[in-house]
């Protein structure tokens, strides 16, 4: 799903260091980041942005860049209660809503 409007990111490191981004698309494992600097492959960050059925919180692996501002991301954790606002937020998106009819 692609967010109807721009979604902020927020991103922590392990160590605390943070960094943000703008959601491009998301899934029920994943999705995509824009990002002004990207983040080494493989780190491990605790994502942060909130959809119409409120905030989601998990963990994520980022994956190899697929251009210049775009990193994919796979999630390695998130809670029942995240999970259940991030498929929420995905079945009430109009891009759903259009795959519907």
């Amino acid at each position: 799903m692609r967010p109807a409007e721009i979604t902020p990111v927020v991103l922590r490191f392990q160590n605390g260091r943070r960094t943000s981004g703008k959601l491009q698309c998301i899934s029920l494992t994943g999705g995509l980041l824009a990002l002004s600097e990207l983040l080494p492959q493989g780190s491990i960050v605790r994502l942060m942005f909130v959809t119409p059925a409120g905030p989601v919180l998990g963990t994520a692996e980022m994956l190899p860049a697929v251009f210049w501002t775009q990193q994919p991301f796979r999630f390695t954790a998130i809670q029942e209660a995240d999970q259940r606002r991030l498929r929420a937020a995905i079945q009430s998106s109009p891009e759903q809503d259009k795959a519907q009819k």
